[in-house]
């Protein structure tokens, strides 16, 4: 028998357990001081291009830019003109200072780095993903 067990007797930390039987197949540990990021979708602005790291640097609200990877920015998003030989995009050319994008956090900031962003945006119900700039 499924069954979700929820322990809130302490303020400052809520847990949610799901188990099947005695197995548990699912925690969750929340707490309520440390507002939790990941997979909150935000609009951002570039602040600053890096070729060297194929990369990009978002402001999208947060105290640190957050780090985007060229390989996680959607094609829509690209400037048509600005492609190699092979027809790839040149990172340097493809994206502005200044453009806007829709993002998602991938990873929380950690220590002195910013959180890990995505343009590949994924809206997760309990029967169907929504994937709408995955090609």
């Amino acid at each position: 028998m499924k069954r979700m067990l929820i322990n809130a007797t302490h303020s400052e930390e809520i847990r949610v357990a799901l188990v099947d039987g005695q197995r548990l197949y699912d925690i969750d540990i929340e707490t309520p001081s440390r507002e939790q990021k990941k997979a909150n979708v935000y609009k951002a602005t570039i602040t600053r291009i890096e070729p060297s790291l194929e990369a990009v640097f978002v402001n999208y609200g947060a105290n640190r830019h957050g780090f985007l990877p060229f390989k996680e920015v959607s094609p829509e998003y690209f400037d048509p003109k600005a492609v190699d030989d092979k027809g790839r995009p040149i990172i340097k050319d493809a994206l502005k200072e200044g453009q806007e994008l829709i993002v998602q956090v991938e990873k929380e900031e950690r220590g002195t780095k910013g959180a890990a962003l995505t343009t590949l945006i994924s809206l997760a119900g309990r029967y169907l993903v929504v994937m709408p700039n995955n090609p």
